[in-house]
């Protein structure tokens, strides 16, 4: 260990060492992680045997940490970017944008301030504009920022909204999402000081949808009470199952009732860049803030999350401060203060990863790879629909889908599926072959997929679903 530990330095050489040594361990991950299984498990109690410690007064080598890291923090965390991690919304990444993180953090660029850095300011300006043409947003009025994820990115548009809509006054002002739109909404209304009855949650229709006639009731009753509606929030892709709200639809009631139309975007949205995205994504350029995820579909590592506004002062009239120790600092118009856009002041370089990996590899590739998700999805579906031992419960779409093992010989009422179905969850998670959850659709425990990693094959689903019978043949055997 170098002697200069009390000025937290390495000499160049242990820097040189250690730097290719994290290097080839990155590399040896990518290329080998298909064939690693995909879950982790640990109690706390194991966890606790292998880190919990007193933080160590005296120097360890450098090289002796990084090899305990690898060896048992990565080991003991579940592989997101895995072919067979299909719950939730995966992470799939890329190699180059890894490099582009390692870079922006390794040079600590602080991404705040046009004075700070130029370059990552007017890099984030960039990729915002690639993004606000892919949604047909204004080009020139329009704006956005990129932010830790989807939920900070809905708070933005929420806080936003509400300072348009509503001024300093919203005791009157009431809300309105879907019984599917996303936690994250929820979490960001009542982070905001609004009350539980300023919520309004709109059942959906069969196909998962936001129904427009109880939305357009609620409203109206609303009105009738003295209250203020003044947002409509709706999902571009629900994490249930992929449903796009009648965005279409949608704007024109917000436009008729003069409400803000915020769209939770934040997977489903990169299906834009597909051959019928826009056909399916119909309407999302009618809004007036809109929530993407880059660190979901669009391929990048956590954090990256995206709001897209259509004018870039509503952004800047909301979060604005003037505290003296930035006075020096404001730049003109032209240059940007991303932390006059958001709730953070010091923040990461997040738009090199994305602009490092759409330059490598160019957006036609990301269209293959999006365009290759939903085929994947379609032909699980058909795979399912063929077989006489699953029931598909709700269609592929965006990429998602949702099924039960509910055999036709099989003779179960619906707590006994339900249970069945739990059980093939639990034992494919103890296999750790696959990252597979349940969720809940119209009462049912049903087995769900989210298939928009670009590296799971159609054998990969294959092998999932085969062993999701053979798991399923067992409990029946030994109920």
């Amino acid at each position: 260990m170098t002697t200069n530990a009390h000025k937290l330095e390495l000499t160049k050489e242990e820097m040189r060492t250690l730097g290719y040594k994290a290097i080839d361990e990155l590399v040896e991950h990518f290329d080998t992680q298909n064939s690693k299984l995909p879950v982790a498990e640990g109690s706390r109690e194991d966890m606790d045997k292998l880190f919990l410690e007193d933080a160590p007064e005296e120097p360890t080598d450098a090289m002796s940490v990084l090899n305990f890291v690898v060896d048992k923090v990565m080991s003991n965390s579940n592989i997101v970017s895995h072919p067979k991690s299909y719950s939730f919304v995966p992470g799939p990444s890329n190699y180059v944008s890894t490099i582009a993180d390692t870079l922006a953090t390794g040079f600590n660029v602080f991404s705040g301030g046009w004075v700070a850095s130029p370059a990552a300011a007017e890099l984030e300006i960039v990729t915002i504009n690639w993004l606000l043409k892919l949604f047909g947003f204004p080009s020139k009025r329009g704006g956005g920022i990129f932010t830790s994820g989807g939920s900070m990115a809905n708070l933005t548009a929420i806080v936003t909204a509400r300072r348009i809509k509503c001024g300093e006054d919203f005791s009157k002002a009431v809300l309105y999402l879907s019984d599917q739109a996303h936690s994250s909404n929820i979490k960001a209304i009542t982070i905001l000081g609004f009350r539980r009855d300023q919520i309004r949650i709109i059942p959906t229709d069969l196909e998962f949808k936001m129904s427009l006639n109880k939305l357009q009731n609620a409203i109206a009753k609303d009105r009738l009470q003295g209250l203020q509606p003044f947002c409509i929030v709706a999902s571009s892709g629900t994490t249930n199952t992929g449903t796009v709200d009648p965005l279409l639809e949608l704007s024109k009631i917000c436009k008729k009732e003069k409400l803000w139309f915020h769209i939770d975007g934040a997977y489903g949205g990169a299906a834009i860049l597909a051959k019928n995205g826009k056909q399916l994504l119909k309407g999302i350029d009618k809004a007036d803030s809109l929530t993407v995820d880059p660190h979901k579909w669009f391929y990048q590592p956590y954090e990256m999350g995206c709001l897209l506004v259509r004018n870039s002062k509503w952004l800047k009239h909301t979060f604005t401060e003037k505290p003296e120790y930035l006075k020096d600092v404001e730049g003109n118009d032209s240059e940007i203060n991303f932390y006059d856009h958001g709730v953070q002041l010091t923040r990461r370089f997040r738009a090199l990863k994305l602009y490092m990996s759409v330059k490598t590899f160019g957006l036609k590739a990301f269209r293959k790879a999006i365009d290759y998700n939903l085929k994947l999805a379609e032909q699980t579906e058909a795979i399912l629909r063929k077989s006489s031992k699953w029931e598909v419960v709700s269609p592929a779409t965006l990429a998602v889908i949702n099924f039960r093992y509910n055999s036709i010989k099989l003779n179960l009422n619906e707590e006994e599926l339900d249970e069945l179905n739990q059980k093939i969850s639990e034992k494919i998670m103890a296999s750790r072959e696959a990252l597979l959850v349940t969720t809940i659709l119209q009462n049912q425990i049903v087995l769900r997929m989210c298939l928009i990693n670009p590296r799971t094959t159609l054998e990969d689903v294959k092998g999932t679903i085969n062993l999701c019978e053979k798991f399923a043949e067992d409990i029946l055997k030994n109920a």
